[in-house]
C-alpha cells in the first residue's frame, strides 16, 4: 500500500506538473493572445487617432473649401452682373454704330449730293468763264475799234488843226 501511496502520489505529482505545464502552456498562449490583442487594440488607437487627426484636417479642409466656395459664387455673381452690364453696352455700343452708320450713309449721300452740285457749279462757273472770256474778246475788239477810230479822229483833229494854224497863217499873211 504503501507502493501504491507512492505511485499515487508520483502519479498525482506528475498530474500536477502536467497541469502546470498544461496551464503555463495556456497562459502562454493567452499572453501572447492578449499581445496580439494589445497590439490590434493599439494599431486601432493609432488607426482611430489617425482618422481623428484625418477628420480634423478634412474639417479644416472642408471650412476653407466652404469659404472658398462662398468667395467663388461670390467672384461668380459680380462676373454675372459684369457680364450682364457689357453686354448693356454691346447693345448701346451697337445701336450707337448703326446711328452711326446711318450717319455715315447720309454724310455720303449728301456728298455724293454736294459734289453733284459743285460739278453742276463747276460746269455753270466754267461756262461764265467763257462767256467772260467771249466778252473780253469782244471788248477788247471794241476798245481795239474804239482806239482806232478815237485815233482816226485825233489825226483827223490834228489835220484839222494843221489846217486851221495854215489858215490863220493865211490869213494872217494876208491881212497885213
Amino acid at each position: 500500500m504503501k507502493t501504491l501511496q507512492q505511485n499515487l502520489l508520483i502519479i498525482l505529482a506528475l498530474s500536477l506538473c502536467g497541469l502546470c505545464v498544461y496551464q503555463w502552456y495556456g497562459q502562454t498562449l493567452q499572453r501572447n493572445q492578449i499581445q496580439r490583442l494589445n497590439q490590434m487594440v493599439y494599431e486601432q488607437a493609432a488607426a482611430i487617432q489617425g482618422y481623428t487627426n484625418s477628420m480634423k484636417t478634412m474639417d479644416r479642409q472642408i471650412a476653407q473649401m466652404d469659404a472658398r466656395i462662398s468667395e467663388l459664387k461670390a467672384a461668380a455673381t459680380t462676373n454675372e452682373q459684369q457680364v450682364i452690364a457689357q453686354r448693356r453696352q454691346i447693345v448701346n455700343l451697337q445701336a450707337a454704330s448703326e446711328g452711326l452708320t446711318n450717319q455715315i450713309a447720309q454724310y455720303k449721300k449728301g456728298g455724293e449730293t454736294l459734289e453733284g452740285r459743285l460739278k453742276e457749279a463747276y460746269d455753270g462757273i466754267k461756262k461764265q468763264n467763257e462767256s467772260l472770256q467771249e466778252l473780253a474778246a469782244q471788248r477788247d475788239e471794241f476798245v481795239k475799234k474804239y482806239n482806232d477810230s478815237v485815233k482816226e479822229r485825233n489825226e483827223i483833229v490834228a489835220k484839222y488843226n494843221e489846217l486851221a494854224t495854215q489858215v490863220e497863217k493865211l490869213q494872217g499873211g494876208a491881212k497885213p
